[in-house]
C-alpha cells in the first residue's frame, strides 16, 4: 500500500504516484482560473464548493482571477507575489446543487483513506472518492510545479443558517495571525470535534510543507453578499502573506467584514457538536442564527427521541436548516485570547 504522508518532489514522481490516468483524466472544469504574479512568492490555493450546494466560494474565486487579471492594466505599479490557484471542491455535487453524492467530501480528508484510494484503479473510482483523488493530485501536483516556500490552502464556505461569517485555523500562532487578518470571529476546537477536513489534511505534517490551511465561512448559501465577503476574505488573506501590497486595494473590502463582525465575539472556543444520522429525523427548531445566545434548558430541536435541550449557557453555530449534513449544531463559548 502506498504512503499518502510524503509529498512528491517533482512531476514526474507524481506522475508515477498516482498513476498516469488520474493525473491527465482530471476535469478541467475543476480548475476556477490562475494567476501567476511578475515576482515569486507564496503559493495561494482557494477551494470553493467543498460542499456542492455552496457556489459563493466558486463566484468569489473567480471575481477576484479577474481583478487580478485587469489591476496591472488599471494600475501600472500593481505587484502580485506568488501564485493564485482556485479549485471547485466537489465537482459532482456543484453541478447537481447538492451537499455530496455519497458523504460529506470535507470529512474524507485522511491520508491512510488516500492511500487506499491510490491503490486503485482510477476508473473505478466514483462519487466523492474521485473528488478526493483528483483534488489531492491537482494541489500536489501545483505544490511540485511552483515550489513555494509557502503554501496558504484557503477553503472557503457558507452555512445554511444566517449570520455564519468566521474563521477556523489551528491554534498555532502563524496560523492565528492569517486568521484573524481575515477580520471575522476566530473559532478555536474545531480540529477536535470533527475529523477529515482540510484543515487535517493539509498540514505541514502530512505534505511536508510549511501550509497553512484556513477555512473562512462568509455567510449563508444563497445570500448575495456571502460572495462579496467572500472575496473580501480572499483579498484580506493575499494582503497578510504579502502577496499584494496594503496600500493598493481599495479598503471597503476589510471594511464590509469589519462592519459585518463588529458585534460578535472576536474568538470562541467549541464546546460540543451534536452529530446526527439520517435515520435520527433530526429537525432544527426555526429561528436559530450562528453565534445566537442559548441558555442552559432551552429547547433548540427535536429528534425520533424527543426534545433536545441546551445543558449550560453558550453559543449556537451552524444551526442545521438543509436535509444533508453529519452535524445538527454546534456549541461554542466566548474566550478572552489575544491574537
Amino acid at each position: 500500500m502506498r504512503s499518502a504522508k510524503r509529498l512528491p518532489h517533482n512531476l514526474l514522481e507524481i506522475i508515477l504516484y498516482y498513476s498516469i490516468f488520474a493525473l491527465v483524466n482530471i476535469n478541467q472544469n475543476r480548475i476556477i482560473g490562475r494567476y501567476e504574479g511578475e515576482h515569486r512568492g507564496p503559493l495561494i490555493i482557494c477551494i470553493g464548493a467543498m460542499h456542492g450546494n455552496e457556489p459563493a466560494g466558486v463566484q468569489a474565486i473567480d471575481t477576484v482571477i479577474k481583478m487580478l487579471e485587469v489591476e496591472p492594466i488599471r494600475n501600472p505599479d500593481f505587484c502580485y507575489r506568488g501564485r493564485l490557484l482556485g479549485l471547485v471542491g466537489n465537482l459532482q455535487a456543484y453541478s447537481q446543487g447538492k451537499r455530496y453524492i455519497d458523504r460529506d467530501l470535507n470529512r474524507s480528508f485522511d491520508a491512510g483513506y488516500l492511500a487506499q484510494l491510490l491503490d486503485q484503479s482510477p476508473s473505478s473510482l466514483s462519487g466523492e472518492d474521485r473528488e478526493l483523488v483528483e483534488l489531492d493530485t491537482l494541489i500536489r501536483a501545483e505544490i511540485a510545479d511552483y515550489k513555494p516556500e509557502k503554501v496558504i490552502l484557503l477553503d472557503l464556505h457558507t452555512t445554511s443558517s444566517k449570520g455564519g461569517v468566521f474563521t477556523i485555523c489551528r491554534d498555532r500562532q502563524q496560523d492565528l495571525e492569517i486568521g484573524a487578518a481575515l477580520h471575522a470571529p476566530i473559532v478555536l476546537g474545531m480540529l477536535k470535534g470533527l475529523k477529515g477536513t482540510t484543515l487535517h489534511y493539509f498540514v505541514p505534517e502530512v505534505l511536508d510543507i510549511d501550509i497553512i490551511p484556513i477555512t473562512f465561512e462568509s455567510g449563508q448559501h444563497q445570500e448575495k453578499m456571502a460572495v462579496n465577503r467572500a472575496v473580501a476574505g480572499i483579498i484580506s488573506c493575499m494582503k497578510a502573506i504579502d502577496a499584494i501590497d496594503a496600500d493598493v486595494v481599495e479598503n471597503h473590502h476589510e471594511q464590509l467584514l469589519v462592519n459585518y463582525c463588529a458585534p460578535l465575539p472576536k474568538v470562541t472556543e467549541l464546546e460540543k457538536v451534536h452529530a446526527i444520522e439520517p435515520e435520527d429525523g433530526f429537525e432544527m427548531r426555526k429561528g436559530y442564527e450562528n453565534f445566537q445566545e442559548v441558555t442552559a434548558g432551552e429547547v433548540i430541536a427535536q429528534d425520533k427521541d424527543g426534545f433536545i435541550t441546551i445543558e449550560e449557557d453558550c453559543r449556537i453555530l451552524m444551526p442545521l436548516y438543509q436535509a444533508q449534513g453529519e452535524d445538527g449544531f454546534f456549541l461554542v463559548k466566548e474566550i478572552n485570547r489575544n491574537i
